[in-house]
């Protein structure tokens, strides 16, 4: 039961409060768009985007992402709007995935694996800790998947836009989206803490503290 508690703890880090923002404005433009105009549509989505996004400052939420949401809306209806084609909604968030695969096998051909670098920004974790032989292939073996599940994504959502199937495209954009991604990020988490012990590498508290062997390991969060 404590395992689940904190595996619900960890997606509440990562997800909390995105659903909305990743699932109303591509919906409400599909659905507009296929009933009205291409105009309406990406004003609509624009001010969805918007509608949300001044709910979450004025709550206090985080506002950085609810501003980066709201640009990433209008750069979606931008492309779709002025090329009138519907399908170019999703263009930005493709080209957005093409980036971060290739982010991603940067980092592992330097020897860098980005989902350390994503553990050190988001917990502030020494990047030393991360680096070390009986640590990093934990991570490094994490952002191949990561690889692998973006590469799968960024083939189906261009083969469906460059059949011009903009609803399809935002069927498999919202399944390959939050869906699927807290599936991998359940996936992650698991393997490497499982990773973690294997190796046998000390945690970030006893690396921290320099403690010496032989380690407890990581418990709690990866």
């Amino acid at each position: 039961m404590s395992k689940y508690k904190e595996l619900v703890e960890e997606l509440k880090t990562v997800i909390s409060g995105k659903t909305m923002d990743a699932l109303v404005p591509p919906l409400l433009f599909v659905l507009l768009n296929g009933r009205f105009d291409l105009g309406l549509a990406s004003l609509m989505a624009t001010t969805s985007a918007l509608i949300i996004s001044t709910f979450r400052f004025l709550s206090k939420q985080n506002w950085h992402y609810a501003f980066g949401g709201l640009l990433g809306v209008i750069i979606a209806s931008g492309f779709s709007f002025f090329s009138g084609n519907a399908s170019n909604y999703f263009l930005p968030g493709i080209l957005s995935n093409v980036l971060l695969l290739i982010l991603c096998l940067l980092s592992l051909m330097v020897g860098k694996p980005i989902a350390a670098w994503a553990s050190h920004l988001s917990r502030g974790w020494s990047l030393d800790w991360f680096w070390r032989t009986d640590v990093k292939p934990a991570y490094t073996n994490v952002t191949w998947i990561w690889s692998l599940f973006i590469l799968v994504r960024v083939l189906i959502l261009l083969m469906l836009f460059v059949s011009d199937q903009p609803t399809q495209l935002f069927i498999w954009n919202t399944i390959l989206g939050w869906p699927l991604t807290i599936g991998i990020l359940l996936t992650s988490y698991i393997y490497g803490i499982w990773k973690l012990k294997r190796l046998g590498g000390p945690g970030i508290e006893e690396f921290t503290s320099g403690k010496m062997p032989p380690f407890q390991g990581q418990t709690r969060g990866f």
